[in-house]
């Protein structure tokens, strides 16, 4: 049962919605992928003017959540970079490290888990996949468009888990 008086949840994707990932794809198009310097990499980011925009501005009327398939262990490193960037405050979800599903799995279960409580006006993600399972699921999703697609990336989410 949702909290009607509460506000309602605004939530974001991070990598390529908020935060361009460009620079430490290379570390992605390698083999074998270096995760550890990938994740290493992502304090140094640049913020994505659209998203940075939107989620501001939806912070006006609504809970900003963010929702990142980035390992627990990047969780010191990502607080430091929305804090940085001047982001409103919003819990953040992180993927357990020992968790190698799919981003659409474990992404689409935390959004259910949080609509449980509350209502989810707006779910923003780059990732087609995530984004098509979410409306199915019944979420308004605005598909962050303003990033380059890395296929290096999209096969990471998908075929191993890993952001």
């Amino acid at each position: 049962m949702t909290d009607s008086a509460a506000r309602p949840l605004a939530v974001f994707d991070l990598d390529n919605t908020l935060a361009d990932t460009a620079h430490r794809q290379r570390f992605l198009e390698r083999r074998p992928r270096d995760w550890d310097a990938f994740f290493a990499a992502a304090p140094h980011d640049p913020p994505i003017a659209e998203g940075i925009a939107m989620v501001r501005e939806n912070a006006e009327e609504c809970a900003v959540v963010y929702l990142t398939g980035r390992p627990e262990r990047c969780r010191r490193s990502t607080l430091t970079w929305l804090d940085t960037h001047g982001l409103p405050e919003g819990r953040l979800y992180m993927r357990r490290d020992d968790d190698r599903r799919p981003a659409r799995r474990t992404k689409l279960e935390i959004l259910r888990r949080l609509a449980r409580t509350r209502r989810i006006r707006v779910f923003v993600d780059d990732d087609e996949l995530v984004c098509l399972d979410a409306e199915r699921a019944g979420f308004r999703v605005v598909r962050a468009r303003w990033s380059a697609p890395s296929a290096a990336l999209k096969a990471a989410q998908e075929g191993e888990g890993r952001t």
